[in-house]
């Protein structure tokens, strides 16, 4: 979590002073809110899961309408993964579920570009690195038996995050697009998780996402 905080303090105290010293290339301040589509690479067979992303951001403006895109999020990542076993000898199928939602603050730092369409709107396209903490998040277990006569289901949460269970760091590169009108705009993006969530299997973060924001 200090991590997370020292880059971001650094992060905006740079922004700020470049900007104290050159009026000319203004910081513009926004907030956005939006859908991530999120799921897992690397062990085991895992299915997307709708999450949601909200935050403020930063633009810092340089020359040649490049930019630095950068803020702070909050932001519901995971995946789900199911299978079902049938023991022929008991006439029994047992179905496991398991549905993860870590929550993570992330700072995204992406270099941009801004074509200009029209007065007013631009065309947006960004790459960079992000960090990210690990805040909360439950890990949700459902085991299911089917018999000819009945159904029985048991189940419980645990956190996703803490000793002996998925690492809070997160770290990764990410790629968007979007469009800019006037004070509103629209992004889509990609996220891929380089940090394993475990040491001991290949699991990573990856994450796609739609924002709708507002410059100030």
């Amino acid at each position: 979590m200090k991590i997370l905080f020292k880059t971001s303090l650094i992060v905006i105290a740079l922004l700020l002073g470049i900007t104290a010293n050159a009026q000319e290339k203004p910081l513009t301040f926004g907030v956005k809110a939006g859908m991530n589509l999120a799921n897992f690479s690397g062990d085991g067979d895992f299915d997307s899961k709708i999450g949601f992303n909200v935050g403020v951001t930063v633009d810092y403006a340089l020359p040649s309408n490049l930019y630095i895109l950068s803020g702070l999020e909050f932001t519901i990542k995971g995946g789900k993964t199911k299978a079902e076993y049938i023991m022929m000898e008991e006439d029994v199928a047992v179905r496991y579920k398991v549905t993860a939602n870590p929550m993570y603050l992330q700072l995204p730092v992406h270099l941009g570009y801004k074509l200009a369409v029209t007065e007013g709107v631009n065309l947006v396209f960004h790459t960079g690195p992000y960090i990210a903490y690990g805040v909360g998040g439950k890990r949700k277990s459902t085991k299911t038996e089917y018999t000819k006569d009945e159904k029985n289901s048991i189940g419980g949460k645990e956190d996703f995050f803490g000793d002996d269970k998925a690492k809070r760091f997160d770290f990764g590169l990410g790629l968007g697009a979007g469009a800019e009108f006037g004070k509103i705009g629209v992004g889509l993006g990609y996220d891929f998780g380089l940090v394993k969530l475990y040491d001991e299997s290949n699991n990573k973060n990856m994450n796609a996402y739609l924002s709708v924001g507002y410059k100030f």
